[in-house]
């Protein structure tokens, strides 16, 4: 095999608050320049040529994950309205078909028991996203939203990557489209509530969400700006509460929000504004009737770290009534209003869980309920309730171990209806695997939750996968997947480090792994790493490490700390050059990020703290562990030449003679490729390599290596 690629070195120099940086690799970020294709090209072939060797792995993972996953199924229909909506995948098929059947009657509350094999009276299809995906290498499907009363289909695409949808309109009664079509915007769309009007957002040159736009179909006139955010720091997002009465438009940064509304039935309605925007204070917003009175239900933190619920009359939003005061230990996230009830989802020991609340004829709420489930990893969450009216309450629940279930409550017996749990095909059973819950110390003495999975009965120390993220707030919850199991039936440990920065803990876990805090997202991955050794689960040559986006930020920045820690890593879309990037504000997002990480280019303490960690600017000459890159070129948020330029100085300094390999999708963005079958094959990419860098004995030489059969050439 030949070497790897060399990328030319040109210097540019780099000044601010009087520190010079020379980055010699910033030309990569010109990819309308041939020589930098052809870079990227070139490292492609170099990479297919290094993991050649693993072929016949990622030809078997990838027929394990086909032959577990029922290719030809159907998803629970969810009713609205006249209809049961539901989505149906084909074998051979690499997107899914929308579709929608009549129901038997009002009192129709029971999701009919559809074949997958044999037509169903009234089948209707909406949109059949294979046709839409034809003849274009990228596809994404962003909006499908049918109007209120069931006649107009909505729907946009992404056929390149970028995240910029165009919109289209399909009348549902006799099948044609519309000759209004939308570019340029984001994913969504709402329909207001005359069925003729729809809200969606434009995004500026930055890719910022910032403008709010009203379109009436078939009208013949240009579509009406209704609000525009001139804050960079705020994204817009606008959507219509459930009981279709109002149509909301929250304008948020990473501290502040501020939501306006409108009644959802004026094709012309102005906006007004919930609560004035202060700086630090976030809230949410939902619309329910409480003994016949229209109430804004209002999460907020105004003196509330952890939020707190209030209510108050939609005449007079600031007269609030607390239902909910804010604790330490539970953080709460969100509300849902229905008819009758409500829905708080909420955060405690570091997992999400729902109560419900009856809402009494006479305006009082009712003693709420904590909806529990068997499992002490299990997370739940509602899945797909759109009606204000219903006697059912749809639930979904899943652990690492627990594929999916999908739970109808009825909210007058309490009884509950297990309607579906996720197939997966072939002889698995959840007994056969064990989740459970550790804890590691880091070095100030915070304890950092680790979820750990793996095979029952399995030896000890054994190849483990290390993954983590921890930033914005999001919490890794437990969550099952087809395709894990090709690892864990491998021997191989799965861990999940609940890293500061993530929300899994509640707002100050969120707080103390952000802007000046940032270091403790690293520390706190290290100490994971270290508690895994020490506890006798892996060995440092058998870890290796996960993390994408910003989380590639995490596995760049302990890659430098802690090279020795690790096998092997794994750096998806990663964020590895973030102070190039959050110095300039012409960049997609750059100015939006500035609660998160600070701004450097104001802040001299933020630049030298961002740069102390930052992994593109800190690679030294030292032995690293191997590392596998993977980027988009199409991707707006983490540009592609991050990870470029990262691989390139590796090589150039490194000492030791560990892979260092990057592999671009062509036309592909933040998401990846598109398509199921292509996505399980990147998947197989992935987790032959990460078997083969933790288990050089099984499959350095290109073995394929099961619990069960042994060694397979």
């Amino acid at each position: 095999m030949t070497g790897a690629p060399v990328a030319k070195r040109v210097a540019k120099r780099r000044e601010h608050h009087g520190d010079v940086f020379v980055d010699h690799y910033e030309w990569l970020r010109d990819k309308e320049n041939p020589e930098v294709i052809a870079h990227l090209e070139a490292e492609n072939e170099y990479a297919e040529k290094a993991t050649e060797h693993l072929a016949p792995l990622r030809q078997k993972i990838f027929d394990e994950i086909k032959a577990r996953t029922k290719e030809t199924d159907l998803s629970i229909p969810t009713r609205r309205g006249e209809w049961w909506y539901y989505g149906r995948s084909f074998e051979g098929k690499q997107y899914g078909v929308q579709c929608r059947c009549p129901i038997a009657g009002p009192d129709d509350w029971t999701p009919p028991e559809l074949d997958e094999n044999t037509a169903i009276p009234g089948e209707q299809i909406l949109l059949d996203e294979n046709d839409e995906a034809h003849g274009h290498d990228f596809f994404s499907l962003g909006a499908i939203s049918v109007s209120i009363d069931g006649n107009i289909l909505a729907y946009s695409v992404d056929v390149k990557g970028d995240e910029r949808y165009t919109l289209r309109f399909k009348d549902l009664r006799t099948g044609q489209l519309y000759e209004d079509t939308i570019t340029g915007i984001g994913s969504g769309v709402t329909w207001a509530a005359d069925n003729r009007t729809v809200y969606y957002v434009t995004v500026d040159d930055a890719w910022r969400p910032d403008t709010v736009w009203r379109h009436r179909l078939a009208a013949g006139l240009p579509s009406q700006k209704v609000f525009h955010e001139p804050d960079e720091r705020f994204w817009l997002a606008v959507g219509r509460t459930r009981s279709n009465k109002y149509v909301l438009i929250a304008a948020g940064s990473a501290v502040t929000t501020e939501v306006h509304y409108a009644d959802a039935a004026d094709p012309e309605a102005a906006f007004t504004v919930v609560l004035p925007r202060r700086d630090l204070v976030e809230y949410s917003v939902e619309h329910a009737v409480v003994g016949g009175e229209d109430r804004f239900l209002i999460m907020h933190n105004d003196g509330a770290m952890n939020f707190t619920l209030v209510d108050a009359p939609v005449s007079d939003p600031t007269a609030f009534r607390t239902l909910i005061e804010a604790r330490d230990d539970v953080r709460l996230d969100g509300v849902d209003a229905f008819e009758k009830h409500l829905v708080v989802s909420y955060r405690r020991e570091a997992l999400p869980r729902i109560q419900l609340w009856p809402i009494g004829a006479d305006g009082t709420y009712g003693a709420p309920e904590e909806i529990a489930f068997e499992s002490e990893l299990m997370s739940a969450g509602l899945s797909g309730n759109p009606n204000w009216s219903s006697p059912k309450l749809r639930v979904g629940a899943t652990s690492f171990v627990i594929p999916v279930r999908i739970y109808d409550l009825d909210l007058t017996t309490g009884e509950r209806t297990l309607l579906r749990e996720q197939p997966v095909l072939g002889d698995y059973r959840p007994q056969d695997y064990v989740e459970r819950r550790d804890w590691a110390v880091a070095e100030d003495g915070a304890r950092i939750p680790i979820s750990i999975v793996h095979r029952a009965g399995l030896a000890f120390p054994a190849p483990a996968l290390l993954y983590g993220y921890g930033a914005y707030e999001s919490c890794e919850d437990p969550r099952f997947s087809i395709a894990r199991l090709s690892l864990l039936d491998r021997g191989m440990v799965f861990a999940v480090a609940h890293v500061r920065g993530g929300g899994e803990l509640g707002r100050p876990w969120y707080e103390n792994g952000k802007l000046l805090q940032k270091r403790n997202t690293f520390t706190d991955f290290i100490a994971v790493a270290a508690h895994l050794v020490d506890a006798d689960v892996t060995r440092p040559q058998n870890l290796v490490a996960l993390g994408g986006s910003a989380g590639g930020l995490l596995i760049g920045a302990v890659t430098n700390l802690a090279p020795q820690a690790f096998a092997g890593v794994l750096a998806q879309v990663p964020f590895v050059d973030p102070l190039t990037t959050i110095l300039d504000p012409s960049l997609p997002l750059t100015v939006t990020e500035w609660d998160e990480w600070g701004n450097p280019l104001e802040d001299k303490s933020v630049y030298e703290y961002m740069k102390s960690y930052s992994p593109y600017e800190n690679v030294e000459a030292k032995d690293y562990p191997a590392i596998l890159a993977m980027t988009s070129l199409n991707d707006t948020r983490v540009y592609y030449v991050e990870p470029a330029k990262w691989v390139a100085a590796l090589r150039h300094v490194k000492t030791d003679d560990h892979p260092v390999l990057l592999k671009t999708e062509m036309a592909a963005g933040h998401g990846g490729i598109s398509g199921r079958y292509e996505r399980w094959k990147e998947a197989a990419f992935q987790y032959a390599w990460l078997l083969a860098t933790a288990d050089r004995d099984h499959y350095g030489s290109g073995q394929v290596h099961s619990l069960f059969g042994g060694p397979q050439t």
